[in-house]
């Protein structure tokens, strides 16, 4: 009899693994219908939809690696980053899905609530918040929309012994959206292998913005992570990189 193994739980959402499906319970199920049309229109290695029933999506596993962990090291190749590049590089030349993403107005109405919220609960020292603030501001700008993955983090890439890129999972927050944004969510907390990977990605990367959504996605996902049972200050987590980038800045 296969083990029933809970990967991640939370209010929001449920994901259990079962030999080699994996079923993903979500409370919207809008975000299911996301993630499976998602990696339909991807122009990259996803995983295999075995069945729909919301509010419930089977999928099976991909092969290789996990790039590595927020917090700990990765253990991949710069071959392996560098692949991983291009296939990030791939996703956003391909046309943006046909759902509407998220606009700079609203990412700085999110970041302004959230830095209050980091304030006014003492989260983080004030100086450290309002220098984030300061340096979010370079990702504030106009971007053109891309096909982005949304929540690319580095446990979600999965490459194999020849180095290659063999699944990318958690397609949920797809969305047209600024490529600079999955860049830095990959690279959060792992700033050395940003060059490997912009090796791979090739021309048009922007690497103070790429710095900036580091400031940014740290201030905007802290209050979520600790509602929902997650510690932002463990070591090499968000809280870290903010300290990072103040002290560098």
């Amino acid at each position: 009899m296969e083990e029933v193994e809970v990967v991640v739980a939370h209010s929001a959402r449920a994901t259990l693994r079962v030999g080699e499906v994996y079923l993903k319970v979500d409370g919207d199920a809008a975000n299911a219908g996301i993630e499976a049309r998602a990696m339909e229109l991807a122009p990259v290695p996803t995983p295999r939809i075995l069945w729909h029933e919301p509010p419930v999506l089977a999928i099976a596993a991909v092969p290789g690696t996990a790039l590595g962990t927020l917090g700990g090291p990765s253990t991949a190749s710069p071959a392996a980053w560098a692949a991983t590049g291009a296939a990030v590089r791939a996703l956003h030349d391909a046309p943006p899905p046909p759902w509407e993403g998220t606009s700079p107005e609203e990412v700085r109405e999110e970041l302004d609530r959230e830095c209050a919220w980091l304030l006014e609960n003492a989260a983080l020292p004030a100086d450290v918040v309002r220098r984030n603030r300061e340096i979010a501001d370079a990702a504030l700008r106009p971007w053109t929309p891309r096909f982005i993955h949304g929540d690319l983090q580095i446990a979600h890439v999965f490459v194999d012994d020849d180095d290659e890129v063999a699944g990318i999972i958690d397609w949920s927050g797809a969305a047209p959206g600024d490529a600079m944004f999955d860049l830095a969510t990959l690279t959060l907390g792992h700033e050395e292998q940003l060059e490997p990977l912009l090796a791979g990605y090739g021309d048009g990367a922007d690497r103070e913005v790429i710095r900036a959504w580091w400031s940014l996605r740290s201030l905007t996902v802290s209050r979520w992570l600790i509602e929902h049972g997650f510690d932002p200050d463990a070591p090499g987590c968000e809280f870290d990189v903010l300290r990072a980038r103040m002290a560098n800045s």
